[in-house]
């Protein structure tokens, strides 16, 4: 007994000395001294580490492969979701994969599903469902102190982000580790970019532009049989109670980018948008928005969902000794490259423009990795943080009026029923007016 003791103790220093490279402080300053974030290919070993899967749609599915990819002793032993289709398209998909089958009597169905996984025997839990219920669902999983995969955005109105807020902190508390979605700030070139930028490479920032321009998302046109609840969630992406509208739910990943280069959050918003080409729902098909800060440096915003137009996914950031697009390159004041992120090389023996492990893994990577070596991290409240950016240019752009920091943390406004049923809803499909729609 002595000997299996010793051998854990000094397996779990191991671990933790791996961990303490993956997890190096990124955000650690000391003038222009920033701690280095180094990557593992592969989470370190360790005991069955078994997860629950909550929302097997397509984004749900993806999580539980990239999960399961991470690395060694690695289980999906429950699953949960409203609709018996989209659960057992999920878990032939993970069979086929893996070959590993999640037993039937561990398969739960219902608005009420994500209790029954919380209360199984799992380890961690990945959030997928529709970004409107992350609050209520995220806030269970940390009462159950399950660690957590979440994918962004994390709310959609600004009391369900003050809760993500408020259960990030008791996460904290519980030694518990979570992970967001946010890909990039687990992606090795952004990383490397960043680390350049925070010790000094462009000197200060005074203004940054991010963009999400891309051809129509998918959509789905309602069957016979299907009740408005039912048809809604089968369309989420395209209704503002259960998306956030796209520029929360998809652009939130440039304003994170934005919110991580600058280590700032914006005092206010005006921004517009419209509706030209949307085939179902009451969202926009696109936004731009103007940020401002209290120290006058300000941001442009803009993301667009519309078939035939330029396409744009990007970041850039201007500083007062030169400018960077947050990924792979940074220049000086004359425009020149004067840093450039090497990739690997490929079959050909050229460089590639892809990082050696997909960020889409890397989070579980580094989630994984934190468990197994008692390092936890928390992100949800940073991507809550930038959640709430996203939404305040919503209302700006919904209302036609200048929205604050300060109105974000204060606003009542909740999106949604208040209660789940396959049946009617009372939520219509009108597009906002602004100068006439209150938020």
């Amino acid at each position: 007994m002595q000997e299996l003791d010793r051998r854990k103790f000094l397996q779990m220093g191991t671990l933790a000395a791996a961990a303490s490279v993956v997890l190096a402080g990124c955000n650690e300053q000391a003038g222009n001294a920033v701690a280095h974030k180094a990557f593992l290919d592969q989470a370190v070993d360790g005991p069955v580490l078994k997860a629950g899967l909550i929302g097997c749609g397509g984004r749900g599915t993806g999580a539980a492969i990239n999960f399961l990819s991470a690395g060694p002793n690695l289980q999906l032993v429950a699953m949960a979701d409203v609709f018996e289709d989209r659960l057992q398209s999920s878990r032939r998909k993970i069979k086929e994969k893996f070959g590993v089958k999640v037993p039937q009597e561990n398969c739960f169905l219902g608005f009420d599903a994500y209790e029954k996984v919380l209360v199984s025997e799992v380890d961690l839990v990945i959030l997928a469902t529709p970004p409107h219920f992350r609050p209520q669902q995220f806030e269970a999983a940390i009462a159950a102190q399950k660690n957590v995969f979440m994918e962004k955005p994390v709310a959609v109105d600004p009391p369900g982000a003050r809760k993500i807020i408020a259960a990030s902190k008791r996460a904290e508390q519980f030694g518990l580790s979570v992970a967001t979605g946010t890909q990039r700030r687990h992606q090795r070139d952004y990383q490397a970019c960043y680390e350049q930028i925070a010790a000094g490479a462009i000197g200060e920032i005074v203004s940054a532009n991010c963009y999400w321009n891309q051809s129509q998302l998918w959509y789905r046109n309602r069957k016979s049989g299907w009740s408005e609840m039912e048809y809604m969630i089968r369309d989420w992406v395209n209704w503002a109670w259960l998306s956030g509208d796209h520029i929360v739910e998809q652009h939130v990943h440039n304003l994170d980018v934005i919110h991580w280069f600058t280590g700032m959050l914006p005092a206010d918003a005006v921004g517009f948008g419209a509706r030209h080409r949307r085939v179902t729902g009451d969202q926009y098909d696109f936004f731009s928005i103007d940020f401002g800060y209290e120290n006058a440096m300000r941001v442009h915003s803009m993301c667009r969902q519309i078939d035939g137009c330029s396409n744009n996914v990007s970041e850039f950031v201007q500083g007062t000794r030169g400018s960077s697009n947050c990924r792979n390159e940074i220049r000086d004041s004359k425009g020149k490259i004067i840093w450039k992120y090497k990739y690997p090389l490929g079959e050909d023996g050229k460089e590639t423009n892809r990082v050696k492990v997909s960020p889409y893994v890397q989070e579980h990577i580094d989630l994984i990795t934190s468990i197994r070596s008692n390092t936890p991290y928390v992100e949800a409240e940073q991507t809550a943080k930038s959640t709430l950016v996203a939404i305040m240019g919503r209302i700006s752009a919904y209302s036609g009026k200048k929205v604050t920091w300060e109105e974000m943390l204060n606003s009542d406004l909740q999106l949604g029923p208040q209660e789940y049923a396959l049946g009617p809803v009372d939520i219509k499909a009108l597009v906002p007016v602004p100068g006439a729609t209150k938020g």
